[in-house]
């Protein structure tokens, strides 16, 4: 499911009605993106692994269920139902899903540096 918005549309889901977790690996689904973000569901299932990797954009995940382990610039974070984490463009980080997991991913732009 996709939708594209606009500042003053309103947009409504219910994010434990969207989760199907695949046999294996990864399944993910844009819900919706406008200019500066793209929110996307996340539904891994247990025992998969993204490998480390980075990003040119922010990122923040918010766990909806399941478990997992984020390695983040070299910290290990439980990820947990209820885990909010930030992720600064650029950062490195991993991803192991020790159940079924699902989160929500909002990649957003990153602020123009001043000087």
């Amino acid at each position: 499911m996709s939708s594209t918005i606009t500042t003053d549309q309103s947009y409504i889901i219910q994010l434990r009605e969207q989760i199907e977790y695949p046999h294996s690996g990864v399944l993910s689904k844009v819900l919706l993106k406008d200019k500066v973000c793209q929110y996307t569901l996340f539904c891994l299932a247990a025992n998969t692994e993204i490998s480390e990797h980075t990003s040119t954009r922010n990122a923040t995940i918010h766990v909806i269920e399941g478990r997992g382990l984020l390695t983040l610039s070299g910290k290990n974070i439980v990820l947990e139902p209820g885990t909010l984490v930030f992720m600064p463009a650029n950062a490195p980080h991993a991803l192991q899903a020790e159940d079924n997991l699902a989160f929500l991913l909002i990649l957003s732009e990153k602020a123009a540096e001043t000087n």
